[in-house]
This record gives C-alpha cells, sequence and structure tokens, in this order.
C-alpha cells in the first residue's frame, strides 16, 4: 500500500488532516452552517498506524477500509437532494473496456448519475438514501459513536421525515399509515424503494433527525456508485480520492453545496507536486 494521508472537513476547501485519527476510533468533527456531525476512519494496513479493534471482529473479516458518519442537517433538506458519492480532480486512468461497464451501471444502481470519463473533472453520484449499504435513522439523542459492534438498517423512526410537498412543513406520521416505510427492514428493500425519485420526495432531513451511516463501502479497491470497482494500486495514479456528500446541483452543474468531504491522498504524489525549496 502507498502512503496515504487522509483530510475531512465541511467542504473540499476546508480539509484538515485527520490521518492521526484513523484506527484510532476516535470521532472527528465536522459542522458548518447546514451539517454538524462526526466521521470515522479506519485503513487496514495504514502505514504508520496499527489496525485497530474493528477489523478483529469475525462479522468483518475481509473488509480493509471502512467510513463511518453521524450527524444531522441544520436545514430542511429533500432526501432526493442530497447525494453521495466521488469526485475528481482530473480524468481517470480507466482501464480497457470500462466504457462498455459504464454503459450497464445504471442496471446495479439506477439512481446513479455520473461522467466518469469527463476530460476535466469526473463525478459519479446517487441520492445518499438510495446508495448507502447501512443507513440508521432517529430523533432520539446521538447514540454511542462508534458504534461497539455493527449496527443494521434501523428506518423504524423514518416515517417522522415524511412530508407534504413544502420542504419547509413537517407533518408526523403514524407508522400504520406508511405501511411502505415499516416495511423497509433491510438495506436492500430500503434501496430498492428509494430508488424511486418520488419515495424519496416524500422524506425531509432537517435539524430533529440524525442520521448514522455506520459504514461507507469499504475500499479493497476503488468502488464507485453503481457497483464499478477498479483496482487502486493498479489504476490509481495517485490523484485525491475524495467522497462527498454534497446537496444536488441545478442546471449544468451536477452538485451544489457540500456538506461534508472525506479525501484520502498520496504522501508520495504531494511531496512530488511540492515546488523545490
Amino acid at each position: 500500500m502507498p502512503r496515504l494521508r487522509v483530510l475531512a472537513g465541511p467542504s473540499v476547501e476546508s480539509l484538515e488532516p485527520i490521518t492521526a485519527y484513523v484506527n484510532k476510533n476516535k470521532p472527528f468533527g465536522i459542522k458548518s452552517d447546514a451539517f454538524e456531525g462526526c466521521i470515522v476512519v479506519n485503513i487496514k494496513g495504514l502505514e504508520g498506524s496499527d489496525d485497530c479493534e474493528y477489523f478483529a471482529r469475525p462479522e468483518r473479516q475481509g473488509i480493509t477500509w471502512s467510513i463511518q458518519v453521524q450527524g444531522r442537517f441544520l436545514k430542511s433538506y429533500s432526501s432526493n437532494d442530497i447525494l453521495f458519492g466521488n469526485t475528481f480532480d482530473r480524468p481517470l486512468g480507466l482501464p480497457w473496456g470500462s466504457g462498455a461497464a459504464l454503459k450497464f451501471m445504471n442496471y446495479v444502481d439506477p439512481t446513479l448519475e455520473h461522467d466518469l470519463t469527463s476530460s476535466t473533472k469526473p463525478w459519479a453520484l446517487s441520492p445518499l438514501v438510495a446508495t448507502m449499504p447501512h443507513f440508521s435513522h432517529t430523533q432520539e439523542e446521538p447514540p454511542q459513536f462508534p458504534p461497539r459492534t455493527p449496527l443494521v438498517d434501523d428506518t423504524s423512526n423514518l416515517y417522522l421525515a415524511v412530508t407534504s410537498s413544502s420542504p419547509d412543513v413537517f407533518f408526523k406520521k403514524e407508522k400504520e399509515t406508511s405501511p411502505d416505510l415499516s416495511s423497509l427492514t433491510t438495506a436492500s428493500k430500503r434501496r430498492a424503494y428509494f430508488a424511486s425519485e418520488p419515495n424519496r420526495r416524500t422524506i425531509t432531513f432537517g435539524r430533529i433527525f440524525l442520521l448514522r451511516l455506520p459504514r461507507i463501502p469499504p475500499l479493497t479497491a476503488l468502488r464507485l456508485p453503481g457497483g464499478l470497482s477498479f483496482d487502486l494500486m493498479r489504476y490509481w495514479d495517485g490523484q485525491p480520492v475524495r467522497f462527498v456528500c454534497c446537496e444536488r446541483g441545478t442546471g449544468d452543474q451536477p452538485w451544489g453545496r457540500v456538506f461534508w468531504c472525506l479525501s484520502i491522498e498520496s504522501e508520495d504524489e504531494l511531496q512530488e507536486s511540492d515546488p523545490p525549496a
């Protein structure tokens, strides 16, 4: 594994080094006027860091990377407009045959939008509620973070986030009046339900709702929304691998404001780009 450094913050322009937090189960706080929360990162085999207890648990065998996020949005946003994915600073050196694979990515994740063949800044984004492999939502006080044991999907309180057509008006629903939401007992059911844009538009996240993303997809390779995967060690050119949670863009802009960002960068790339003294 190349030497890596990890950065996080409320925007791409406001990243802080958090490599010292990696594998320590130590949350790093992120706060802006739109989002407040914390992030925990574990990377197996990270140079200069001992592997933590996270990877020792039997249910996590085979997992080599983990990103966990807990937080709340400080303004009201439709779940259709909160996106998660990857953005890049320069074109990707995609392997031969990737063009055909890209054409079928939407069959795997029908919510995915991307321009991974961009000649400037490639990107791939999906609605967060539909693409996360693990998702928990509550209106209660923040629980322990990171959790001691792996969490499963918990959408039992999601009915509280059902809104009218106005994103600024909350209407609490009784569970029995929201049979579709009460049936989302697994991650696969939740992802299938929110593959529908009208279903996503019925949910609004805001200050009173706490989101827990227990594990963002592990990076044994560069895994993009839609299931496309490339061997990082073979194709990675050293540019930052950036994960962003952001607002849906307007017009020709695929994304708008960034709520939080995690960037994994090559130390070797940084040293090569530094000007001589």
